[in-house]
């Protein structure tokens, strides 16, 4: 019973971890208008949200490794620190490269948390009930599925800043639990190895170069895409310059990783399925690219198409929120029951994630009800991959490598996102860009503004969502309500003709997910009742001295 009530509290622990990590991104994200009006920064505010997902991927490859060396328990206490300084830094923020700073720290307490909670509840339990137990972690979130409702009652109530004070707060309560109760054994690694020389040696082996390049080329290729045809054209040399060198530096770490990294990022041997890992790892970054965009994109659509009223918002935000949380809970106990018979259930999580993503290309100003339904489909497919082909990499991987694979999985997951965001953003403002002009225009010399400056204010307002202020310009103060109303209606229209095209793009996404889910090999042989990392007490941990000899002859 002991045991028990250990198991109990050490997921109950990984659980907060888990919470605090998603809570930063999902509530900050619903709010970005009340932010860059506040602090600044509106043609450029995107990168609060590449930041996070850029400094999740770029310390992601790494976590494995260290936490190996020095524990399960250990790095979880660090990324939660580094969760709570960074959202201390992002709620003290007076400009947007300061907040943008602080959630590039937070990225890294993400990727940290992640990572630990996949991997650290993977080996607390046996391999055959993984599905059961990550999903019921996976559950624990459930409270942030109002996120974007949340943080327009936050910042439209009182101000942005206290979305920090309850995302820090979560972190803390994530390292006072993790401190108290978490106390698994020193993976095999670290008892291998117990000296702090053999440790260092073992740090100097990490591929620091490959993730240099891999990291920075994403970087720049971020930076081109974010910037191509929306801040520059696409033929300037701040356009092409980081593309081609981003690319270039792709490109430098694949050659480097298969021919010259003694020890490289990704092994070199992928475990006892390497084609379905392999192809496991394309469909995750496919999820990865169509989760973020919609995480990201909707909750702005929401607010420019369907009107500004904080709960409001936040009602169209549950849909998808609470469709990602049953498709990945279906597919996690799912995946347990079909013991490995997984090519089914990842081609169906991938044919209901294209027909929702894309289906929201069908939403219009007048059609919110049916556009619902369509969100929570679209959940359901992307939550049915998100995180259930996390965990059949550590089906299918030697266990010394769970840590190692499951955070390249998020790594390559948080890429996805990255550039699925920065393409789809992409798509969107260069559509507004022309929708804006086209359609505000002519609503505005219809009711009597033809002042150039006025009309130019107008659809610049509109394009940073700060409709109320257009009420104030000096043209506007002497038309009524209905006058005001069809501007706005003008702006609705605009981004309704914009957003779709975005939804258009994933389908092509999608499609490759569905072509790679066909080739997926059944995994039903690596299923057993082991549990990879037993709990401990702290002599077994190695927090106590005599730990590896003693570890050794338990």
């Amino acid at each position: 019973m002991e045991t028990g009530w250990k198991l109990v509290l050490s997921l109950t622990a990984l659980a907060c971890v888990w919470t605090s990590a998603q809570a930063p991104l999902f509530l900050f994200a619903g709010a970005p208008a009340y932010i860059y009006n506040d602090i600044g920064g509106v043609d450029y505010w995107v990168w609060f949200v590449a930041a996070h997902l850029l400094a999740t991927a770029a310390i992601s490859p790494f976590v494995g490794a260290i936490s190996d060396l020095i524990g399960r328990r250990y790095i979880a206490l660090a990324g939660s620190l580094c969760i709570m300084v960074g959202q201390v830094i992002c709620g003290f923020a007076h400009n947007m490269d300061t907040f943008i700073g602080g959630m590039a720290m937070t990225g890294v307490g993400t990727g940290i948390n992640e990572l630990t909670v996949i991997a650290g509840t993977s080996e607390l339990v046996p391999i055959s009930q993984r599905g059961y137990y990550l999903a019921a972690v996976t559950l624990t979130v459930a409270p942030y599925i109002p996120s974007v409702m949340y943080a327009q009652l936050i910042a439209s109530r009182s101000t942005w800043r206290f979305i920090a004070v309850l995302t820090s707060g979560s972190a803390l309560i994530a390292f006072a639990m993790t401190f108290m109760f978490y106390s698994p054994r020193l993976p095999e690694t670290a008892r291998r190895h117990s000296t702090v020389s053999e440790r260092m040696a073992l740090v100097k082996k990490m591929d620091l170069f490959g993730g240099f390049l891999s990291i920075s080329g994403l970087a720049l290729l971020e930076i081109g895409i974010l910037g191509g045809g929306y801040r520059h054209p696409w033929t300037d040399a701040i356009v092409l310059a980081p593309l081609v060198i981003g690319i270039a530096l792709i490109m430098i770490f694949q050659v480097w990783e298969l021919r010259f990294a003694t020890h490289p990022m990704i092994p070199r041997s992928l475990g006892q399925a390497p084609r379905t890992l392999l192809l496991t790892m394309i469909i995750t970054f496919i999820s990865g690219a169509n989760f973020f965009s919609v995480l990201m994109i909707w909750p702005s659509e929401a607010y420019n198409v369907y009107g500004h009223e904080p709960v409001g918002v936040g009602i169209r935000g549950l849909p998808f929120a609470c469709g990602t949380l049953a498709g990945c809970l279906i597919s996690l106990v799912l995946l347990s029951l079909l013991r490995g018979n997984i090519r089914w259930l990842l081609l169906g999580s991938s044919i209901v994630m294209t027909a929702g993503c894309g289906g929201l290309a069908a939403a219009r100003v007048d059609n919110i009800h049916t556009v619902y339904g369509i969100l929570f489909v679209a959940g359901l497919g992307v939550g049915g991959i998100v995180v259930p082909a996390s965990t059949v990499t550590t089906y299918i991987c030697p266990p010394e490598l769970i840590a190692t694979i499951t955070s390249l999985t998020i790594a390559i997951r948080i890429v996805g996102g990255a550039v699925g965001y920065a393409v789809y953003f992409n798509i969107f403002v260069n559509k507004l860009k022309a929708e804006l002009p086209a359609l505000l225009i002519p609503a505005c010399i219809k009711i009597g503004i033809t002042n150039k400056d006025e009309i130019g204010a107008v659809i610049g307002m509109t394009a940073e969502s700060l409709i109320a202020e257009i009420r104030f310009l000096p043209s506007m103060r002497t038309k009524d309500d209905a006058a005001y109303q069809s501007i706005v209606e003008a702006g609705q229209l605009a981004y309704a003709n914009a957003y779709p095209w975005v939804f258009y793009a994933s389908i092509a996404f999608g499609a490759i997910s569905i072509l790679a889910s066909l080739f997926l090999e059944d995994v039903s042989e690596f299923l057993n009742e082991k549990s990879v990392t037993p709990l401990g007490n702290l002599r077994e941990r190695g927090d106590l001295p005599g730990e590896d000899e003693d570890s050794q002859r338990n």
